[in-house]
């Protein structure tokens, strides 16, 4: 499986050759959370050349998210906050790529194999196809039956969150969307929820638990993980793309902490250079800094 990432910079990352196959151009990849049982990945793409692929199928369920730069889904052009996404075995269209471009690639349930293929493939599921949005073009839709506590920086109640669904599984509620929190935007207490969550920050930044979140930070966070206490940026917000492996259904605690009992042996007062064991111990880069009070775990 997964391992808990929280919180990283993808700057901290090296750069990989690009797991393409069929493919003409160069790209490299920075890998954000890495599933080495069976392929499925989070990563940032860049484009060094200009790139393209023949039409086919994936072996994973796969997205793309346009971060900079142009790229041609059949007939499509999309820029900037372009998305789409092909559940495993749906055909996809030959793709084109501008040299420069990046992208969040999204791979679920397998690896980075492709088969060239006619458009006469089968579908896996009649209600599976290919996803193909211009999310920049797309409206921003309140949430209104949210988070029930929300507020702003002076403790008024404020909706202050907006979503762009950009997919969902009918049968697994899989999705994938956008989401924009107002300034000041802040939801507490902490919360926890029996399916996987990750998001990549776009634009604005926040303060949680784990830390601080600002544009390239990224998470992947295993089912019944503690987490919360929000506070989106007092001038900008936030804005994130998200994705869950189910609905999400927060299950909230108040005056959240850890308790820690037993008597130290060899360790605490009296013993320089030692430190009480860390409850959690995410996969973390050095950008984020030091790890926040662990009580809120």
């Amino acid at each position: 499986m997964r391992p808990h990432v929280e919180l990283i910079d993808e700057k901290d990352l090296i750069w990989h050759v690009a797991e393409f196959t069929h493919a003409e151009g160069t790209a490299e990849q920075r890998n954000l959370s890495y599933d080495e049982e069976d392929g499925s990945a989070s990563l940032k793409v860049r484009f060094t050349s200009d790139w393209s692929r023949p039409a086919g199928v994936h072996t994973a369920e796969t997205e793309w998210f346009v971060l900079a730069g142009e790229i041609t889904v059949g007939d499509t052009v999309l820029g900037p906050e372009g998305f789409w996404m092909a559940p495993a075995g749906v055909w996809t269209p030959p793709l084109r790529v501008a040299a420069g471009t990046e992208i969040l690639l999204f791979r679920e349930r397998g690896g980075w194999e492709f088969e060239p293929a006619g458009a006469d493939r089968e579908f896996v599921r009649p209600d599976q196809k290919l996803v193909v949005h211009d999310s920049a073009a797309m409206p921003w839709v309140d949430v209104k039956d949210g988070s029930p506590m929300r507020f702003d920086l002076g403790g008024t109640p404020v909706p202050g969150l907006y979503i762009k669904l950009l997919h969902r599984d009918e049968k697994t509620g899989f999705y994938t969307r956008l989401i924009k929190a107002k300034p000041g935007w802040r939801e507490m207490p902490l919360a926890h929820h029996p399916c996987s969550e990750e998001a990549y920050c776009l634009d604005g930044g926040f303060e949680y638990n784990f830390g601080s979140m600002w544009p390239g930070a990224y998470f992947w966070r295993p089912p019944f993980i503690r987490h919360g206490d929000f506070t989106a940026d007092a001038e900008r917000g936030c804005t994130w793309i998200v994705r869950s492996d189910a609905d999400l259904v927060d299950w909230y605690t108040d005056n959240a902490k850890v308790v820690m009992t037993g008597d130290p042996t060899n360790w605490g007062e009296g013993f320089p250079n030692t430190a009480a064991p860390r409850f959690i111990t995410p996969v973390r880069s050095k950008s984020i800094g030091e790890w926040a009070d662990p009580t809120h775990q």
